[in-house]
């Protein structure tokens, strides 16, 4: 059975049950306190807690996903970094019974699994949470012999929240009989031993966890249910791995094209997890970056190149690799016009890792001496070549070498601050490269600023700013939550002033001076150099839009900056409020 088949299967069983198919939302997740979309249930979040969801009570999806924490693992026969999550959600309607009759009948009526391959996990209770009797009752009047039913602790049957507060709750685990010898006695699906896989998650939502570990009951109770789409294609499918279902063997096949003679199995499944999963964080809008979501993407990209090298194979490989992965996503994730961007991305990291890689893969070998790498030595490869950490572990544990990272962090640390007294003293830092995207989300900051105190008032001031390649992140002073009607107009006043070009003026002048042509300031005076940078934006007839003191740079003229667009405006602290926003 084909997994677009399997997928629509799922859909098309809970839509009968009166469940509302919901679109995958993006795997940039509205929840700024986790880097992607983890789990069908992100988007549905709110509903848990509010129980009004636009969606009615019962809601179904496909949803695109990445996890971060399996990055190192991915090599093995069924981590990944990109994955599909097959779910069922109910907000304030049916419970632990109807989730689990559902779950079975879809597995054994739908799919035709064997019965007495699966096995059941549930909550076995803590000194804070009660054994889930109810759960375990319902698998044993459903007829499952109580042989096939094990009680778990926390780390194993109880989920969430995602991020760091959130809806959660204990679960029941469906996991499958791979084979029948397993670890010895004792041996259960917690058990590393290979014997069990886990397929499908059913959460039953009866708590809310709060930022500190509190857990409060919840109003509306829930169900949220995961099964990993490309575990469940491997079991029908009858394959011994994830790699080898419809999923990826397009990927295989390709890099077995490019491939002359034998090679690592390993190296080619994180070739192929790592290039779905970038191509799948660049068509979002992720750019390789040394933070954030850009620093996983950079992670992925250059891990997957140095496989590659280890392959041998041709320079341009990864592009070929990634339009395999939108013949495959083609109509249901991705669009082909967002091919050319991909590639173009894939393209520029490779040109700038490739280099790099060949002259600190050399510099490595002259660094290790007698089995070891300290921590110093190891953050020269990190800062100068750009090899990642996480890299330089497993270039290190492949040849088994020792690594210690504390030394590395030590490093790593006194580089950070000796960077930080530079930018001090030049008072900015970043690249003059019109196309660098912080230098546009920097100017594009001095246009927010003047365009909040037009629409809100001069009482406006900023309180705090960040920047990294995806977005700006700006605080102001305002004693009360922006309406939608001032939103629009600060969107529609910077990207206004983006459409007229202004042009970029920066004077030097004693502070006093500045504060009398009236430049903007945000800190002590003391705090400034002497003499000091204002940084104006004229319009056409040389008056200035917005002036303020600033290090700088900026990018010329605003027409570079592309269009403005307000994400999210929300409480930063008493009396300060935060935006943040991006460029399109």
């Amino acid at each position: 059975m084909h997994s677009d088949k399997i997928r629509k299967k799922f859909l098309s069983f809970f839509k009968e049950r009166d469940h509302k198919i919901v679109e995958s939302s993006s795997l940039i997740p509205e929840d700024g306190s986790v880097l992607f979309t983890t789990a069908g249930m992100q988007q549905f979040k709110p509903f848990y807690v509010k129980g009004d969801s636009p969606y009615g009570k019962r809601a179904c999806s496909s949803q695109k996903s990445f996890r971060t924490s399996d990055i190192e693992e991915v090599g093995d026969q069924d981590h990944l970094t990109f994955f599909e999550m097959l779910g069922n959600f109910s907000f304030g309607d049916y419970f632990k019974k109807e989730s689990i009759k559902w779950a079975r009948e879809f597995l054994i009526d739908e799919l035709n699994f064997d019965e007495e391959k699966l096995v059941y996990t549930y909550f076995e209770g803590n000194d804070e949470i009660p054994e889930d009797e109810t759960a375990k009752n319902i698998l044993l009047d459903s007829g499952i012999k109580e042989d096939r039913i094990y009680s778990l602790g926390r780390d194993e049957n109880f989920w969430g929240p995602t991020g760091t507060e959130g809806p959660c709750g204990p679960t029941v685990e469906i996991h499958y009989v791979l084979k029948e010898e397993g670890c010895g006695p004792g041996c259960d699906p917690s058990c590393d031993c290979d014997k069990f896989i886990e397929i499908w998650n059913l959460v039953f939502n009866q708590f809310y966890m709060d930022s500190s570990g509190n857990l409060e009951p919840l109003k509306h109770q829930g169900i949220d249910t995961g099964m990993g789409l490309e575990r469940l294609a491997m079991i029908v499918q009858k394959k011994p791995h994830v790699f080898e279902t419809d999923l990826f063997v397009p990927l295989k096949e390709k890099i077995n094209e490019l491939i002359e003679g034998e090679a690592s199995q390993r190296s080619k499944r994180i070739i192929a997890d790592h290039v779905k999963g970038s191509v799948f964080l660049i068509s979002e809008g992720v750019r390789p970056s040394n933070t954030d979501r850009g620093y996983i993407l950079r992670r992925l990209l250059r891990r997957a190149m140095r496989h590659s090298k280890l392959l041998e194979l041709p320079g341009n490989s990864l592009e070929k690799i990634a339009e395999e992965v939108f013949n495959i996503y083609d109509g249901i994730y991705l669009k082909k016009d967002d091919r050319p961007q991909v590639f173009s991305v894939i393209k520029e990291e490779r040109g700038k890792f490739e280099k790099a890689l060949d002259k600190g893969l050399k510099e490595f070998e002259k660094m290790v001496e007698e089995n070891f790498l300290d921590g110093k030595k190891a953050f020269h490869l990190y800062s100068t070549y750009g090899f990642p950490l996480e890299m330089i572990k497993e270039l290190c544990e492949e040849r088994d070498i020792e690594f210690t990272e504390e030394g590395f962090e030590k490093a790593k640390k006194e580089h950070k601050e000796a960077s930080r007294k530079g930018v001090e003293e030049k008072f900015g830092g970043l690249s003059e490269d019109p196309e660098n995207e912080e230098l546009k989300l920097h100017t594009a900051t001095h246009l927010l600023h003047e365009s909040l105190r037009k629409v809100l008032g001069s009482h406006v001031k900023q309180e705090g700013s960040d920047i990294n390649p995806e977005r700006l992140r700006f605080d102001f002073s305002h004693p009360k939550p922006m309406t939608e009607e001032e939103i629009r107009k600060v969107e529609e006043l910077v990207n206004e002033k983006i459409e007229e070009n202004l042009e970029k003026k920066v004077e030097e002048m004693p502070y006093d001076e500045a504060i009398e042509k009236g430049a903007l300031t945000f800190f002590e005076k003391k705090k400034y150099p002497d003499p000091v940078k204002v940084y104006s934006f004229l319009n056409s007839e040389g008056n200035p839009f917005s002036k303020e003191l600033c290090g700088g740079p900026h990018v010329e003229n605003t027409g570079h900056l592309g269009r403005f667009e307000i994400k999210k405006e929300k409480s930063s602290s008493k009396g300060v409020r935060r935006i943040k926003a991006v460029l399109k």
